[in-house]
């Protein structure tokens, strides 16, 4: 479908817009979801919205993998269980979630990046330092690629229908070396996310959002948006479990 030309007071415009925003503002974090089994169509659907995200160099560096079997939901649930209890343990005061809705989470996709992509995006390739630098931004380029596509991925369960649920907790080694041979996921791919979704068990509740004048500047930026260390380090500890956890209308 063509977009129409633009004018500010379109009607259908801002109705298309307004059928954008339901979606976007109502995908919502769920950890626990009700038993379900969700469509191959479905799937299909999601993943269909992840592969027209756009890409550096329109790379396109992602792959997905669906993942029905009961018996690799559980490990893969089970990885993220322990590094919960390892956090725990490391005393990194950090609110880590309760990861075993992972096991049953009806629709289950793990997200995988090819990192050398890299190679499509400006770098030299001579191992020098600047080199080094563009290498650099050419992770960011691939990670904000990788990203864009998965959360089209995300929206498109939303408008289906479905709570979901992006983990980015797997980036250690150890989790890799147990998820990869399961998967049979090749040596040069890296697994970078997982998402679930499903019915929720429970409603979903809106997290607190920063309103908008907080995230905007108009030319230049406004210093009072500038936060300092100190300002940061009191908001991590006074208010980042509540926006991480809590309904923003119950936070005080």
């Amino acid at each position: 479908m063509s977009t129409p030309p633009l004018d500010p007071h379109n009607f259908n415009q801002i109705a298309r817009y307004n059928a954008l925003m339901d979606v976007v503002r109502n995908r919502m974090t769920n950890r626990a979801f009700a038993p379900f089994t969700v469509p191959r169509d479905h799937f299909e659907l999601i993943l269909e919205a992840a592969r027209h995200a756009p890409s550096g160099a329109n790379a396109q560096p992602w792959h997905y993998i669906v993942v029905t079997d009961p018996a690799a939901k559980e490990t893969i649930g089970q990885c993220f269980v322990d590094e919960q209890q390892r956090r725990a343990k490391l005393r990194m005061g950090f609110p880590t979630p309760n990861y075993n809705g992972v096991k049953t989470a009806p629709g289950l996709i793990v997200v995988l990046a090819d990192f050398r992509f890299v190679r499509a995006f400006p770098v030299l390739n001579d191992g020098s330092e600047l080199d080094r630098l563009y290498h650099q931004n050419a992770e960011r380029i691939l990670l904000q690629s990788v990203a864009a596509s998965t959360m089209s991925a995300h929206l498109a369960a939303v408008a289906l229908g479905y709570a979901v649920w992006w983990i980015t907790a797997i980036g250690q080694d150890d989790i890799q070396r147990q998820i990869k041979p399961l998967l049979g996921v090749p040596d040069e791919l890296a697994i970078i996310d997982v998402m679930c979704f499903g019915p929720p068990a429970k409603p979903s509740y809106k997290r607190w959002k920063k309103p908008l004048n907080q995230i905007m500047s108009w030319d230049r930026f406004n210093p009072d948006c500038r936060m300092s260390v100190e300002q940061l380090d009191d908001w991590i500890k006074t208010m980042r479990h509540k926006v991480m956890y809590r309904d923003e209308s119950k936070i005080d």
